[in-house]
């Protein structure tokens, strides 16, 4: 405890631990719609499509800013969303096929791209290899400030389009029939996820981004059957994962923060698991004992053994 409470007055980890609180934060609630139209690999597909980004802006500018690197991956990851939109729209390829074959041709890219910086002579500067796993530690106060900026941002939009979010996120037929513009919704929706998977590549890597975007969703639907207590609690537990992940890689010794993270959202992904209220196995295991017990006390009016012994008669 006292050494997190020494940990925690560095400005450095309260940087740290601001942003990826926030990370967290919109990530989880997004992840809600994802998780729920089904969209679950979609984080996964972006994050991925996004390093070839990265590496194209550092092969143009030369330098390692920040706001190059997220530009080019916001690009790049716009580039995936309209490919995965073109194949599943003019084409028989379903969406799960078109998220692996983007994922696979844009990280394949992306690795080409980064192995000839890394042969360059400036690839030992360049530090592109951090954007897989993600270096949180190198987060400073105006990074923070953009992923505050950007959570707002995603928070504020989710809550000005939330009826639409939700009836498309559970009846796209009715929504296209009283008049939404359902494929529109459908772009919206990769575009928020874009922003989120592009704001937390630092912190978090494009490998892991997908986790900690699905992770908090899948653990809150365990507790609810109710769509905005879902996005409370998705939002919830992704902010706790990313402030756990940052404490416990504060104490340890080169830890890093992102993997810390998605452990982080695992755990509470395992308790729900277990303990959730709706759909955890201990509560139905619970239950299906209660109603055993409840059978085996009943007696039941067909004249068995169990009847004759208590004296019972249904003649007349």
């Amino acid at each position: 405890m006292l050494n997190w409470l020494e940990a925690l007055k560095d400005p450095n980890t309260q940087w740290i631990l601001y942003g990826s609180s926030l990370l967290g934060l919109s990530g989880g609630v997004l992840g809600s719609f994802a998780y729920l139209r089904k969209q679950s690999l979609m984080g996964d597909a972006l994050s991925h499509a996004a390093l070839p980004g990265v590496c194209a802006a550092f092969m143009v500018t030369g330098s390692k800013s920040i706001l190059g690197f997220l530009a080019g991956a916001a690009i790049s990851g716009l580039l995936a969303t309209l490919s995965i939109g073109w194949m599943t729209r003019h084409s028989k390829i379903k969406q799960d096929t078109a998220l692996g074959i983007v994922l696979s041709v844009f990280f394949g890219f992306g690795i080409v791209l980064l192995t000839q910086i890394q042969h360059s002579p400036s690839g030992n500067q360049s530090g592109l290899d951090k954007f897989l796993f993600g270096q949180a530690a190198s987060m400073v106060m105006k990074d923070v400030y953009t992923m505050a900026g950007v959570s707002v941002l995603l928070l504020l939009v989710c809550s000005l389009f939330y009826k639409e979010l939700k009836l498309t996120s559970f009846d796209t037929g009715f929504a296209k029939g009283i008049g939404y513009p359902t494929a529109l919704l459908d772009q919206f929706v990769l575009l928020l996820i874009l922003v989120a998977v592009v704001t937390g590549i630092q912190a978090v890597g494009v490998v892991l981004m997908a986790a900690l975007l699905i992770t908090p969703a899948v653990a809150a639907r365990y507790w609810t059957e109710k769509l905005g207590t879902m996005v409370v609690l998705s939002g919830l537990f992704g902010a706790i994962s990313g402030a756990l992940g940052t404490l416990l890689s504060t104490i340890g010794s080169n830890m890093p923060t992102g993997p810390l993270s998605v452990l982080a959202a695992t755990a509470w992904f395992l308790v729900s698991l277990v303990f959730g209220t709706r759909k955890g196995l201990m509560p139905k295991l619970l239950l299906k004992w209660s109603v055993y017990r409840s059978v085996q006390k009943a007696k039941l009016p067909y004249g068995g053994k169990g009847a004759q012994r208590e004296g019972v008669s249904f003649g007349d």
